[in-house]
């Protein structure tokens, strides 16, 4: 029924170097019943998956902190940002994704992983849809440093830090990552810790 609703005109690709920048033209049925031409750019990076590792016997957690570049020319004096470990889904199912990542980037090895919800984070420019994660993880699963892969430009510092900190960071402004933030919320309105 929404389709009848919206006709794409035309498609142009403004750039296509890191991932792909459209301008979209299309009608709209509007809820008076008037058709009006809308123009918008989307901005197509593909999906992805993130995650929140929790020890609850110790009470940490496993973040990631690393440079993002449109954090700083958005006034983030560092660039650095702390994070849920994430990444995009490189054509596999979320759960293999995430589990990759989570080695790649932490050096945790999980086996089990719980999905909560998946969530449209930009959705006024952006087309990716993020699947969320938990799960536990203990030292017994660290199998390496973790850090990221170089030829992916990756440069990540892994920090396990207690919840009440974490949560304190999002109370003072040194956690702003909205994926960071929904999931630490999550696993406060669950008790998982």
């Amino acid at each position: 029924m929404i389709r009848e609703k919206v006709k794409i005109l035309e498609t142009e690709i403004l750039s296509n170097n890191w991932y792909t920048l459209k301008k979209i033209r299309y009608e709209y049925l509007k809820k008076d019943g008037t058709m009006q031409v809308q123009t918008r750019e989307a901005y197509d990076r593909g999906n992805g998956a993130t995650i929140l590792l929790y020890n609850p016997e110790n009470k940490t957690v496993i973040l990631t902190n690393q440079f993002r570049l449109p954090t700083f020319i958005n006034g983030n004096s560092s660039g650095m940002l702390i994070e849920a470990c994430a990444g995009l889904l490189d054509n596999d199912n979320p759960e293999d994704c995430i589990k990759r990542e989570t080695e790649e980037e932490t050096g945790f090895k999980i086996s089990a992983v719980h999905k909560i919800f998946e969530a449209y984070m930009s959705p006024g420019s952006v087309t990716e849809l993020l699947h969320f994660f938990v799960a536990e993880y203990t030292q017994s699963m660290k199998v390496n440093d973790g850090g990221g892969i170089g030829q992916e430009q990756e440069d990540i510092e892994v920090l396990e830090m207690k919840f009440d900190h974490a949560m304190q960071l999002v109370d003072s402004g040194g956690i702003r990552d909205a994926k960071t933030i929904l999931l630490l919320q999550y696993a406060k309105l669950n008790r998982l810790l």
